[in-house]
């Protein structure tokens, strides 16, 4: 009867600890399947509303994906699982590539990008606000406009030269009001200089990229 006895305790503790790993073999599968179902409802989303939420999206993606990968070590053949969870991270990457493109910036206009190479990333827009160029900064600000210039003197055409021109009398019409807000004699000086340096560089290369513009039209 004892013998009875004890061979019931243990097939209960068996059934018990089968039973226990059962469920967390279950409990796994969920979360593999959760991690996979998110990929797939997150390309169903459209990618405007995307674009605001994206930092959270990023983030629940990585919890599930590490919880998902976690969930494996309790699945005994987890083959399977394994290749779901694979076929969901190509799938994710494919979709977070093709978002980066989707989210970013149009490129900026050929003028926009003179105007970046002149002055600075974004420091001259369509508004041509010169406020930010002042006693301090005006004489770098010149030399990097008249340097990047001297670098790109042969690449330019009549437009880009046009441009320059404008450019360079917004930046004059700036220093104007900035002489009178403590430019120092030296500064003053050494931009009269790059002014010098400009003036013939100008005139010489604008008139060549005009006729060779002319000389290729005529062909």
């Amino acid at each position: 009867m004892k013998n009875i006895q004890l061979l019931s305790g243990i097939a209960l503790v068996a059934l018990a600890f089968t039973s226990c790993k059962d469920e967390k073999q279950e409990k796994a599968q969920k979360t593999i399947d959760s991690y996979v179902a998110y990929v797939d409802s997150v390309k169903n989303v459209k990618a405007d509303d995307l674009k605001a939420d994206w930092k959270d999206v990023e983030a629940e993606y990585d919890r599930k994906a590490a919880d998902a990968q976690m969930a494996l070590a309790d699945i005994k053949d987890n083959s399977a699982a394994t290749e779901k969870i694979n076929a969901s991270k190509i799938k994710y990457e494919e979709f977070k590539n093709e978002m980066t493109t989707v989210f970013a910036p149009p490129a900026p206009s050929p003028k926009q990008q003179l105007r970046n190479a002149l002055f600075g990333e974004g420091k001259i827009g369509d508004d041509m606000n010169f406020d930010w160029v002042n006693a301090k900064n005006i004489h770098s600000v010149y030399q990097q406009f008249v340097h990047t210039v001297e670098n790109n003197k042969d690449k330019y055409s009549r437009e880009d030269w046009d441009e320059v021109k404008l450019m360079y009398e917004a930046l004059d019409s700036r220093k104007n009001t900035v002489e009178k807000e403590g430019l120092t004699s030296s500064d003053n000086r050494k931009i009269a200089g790059l002014k010098l340096k400009f003036a013939p560089m100008y005139t010489v290369n604008r008139m060549g990229a005009k006729s060779e513009e002319t000389a290729a039209a005529k062909k």
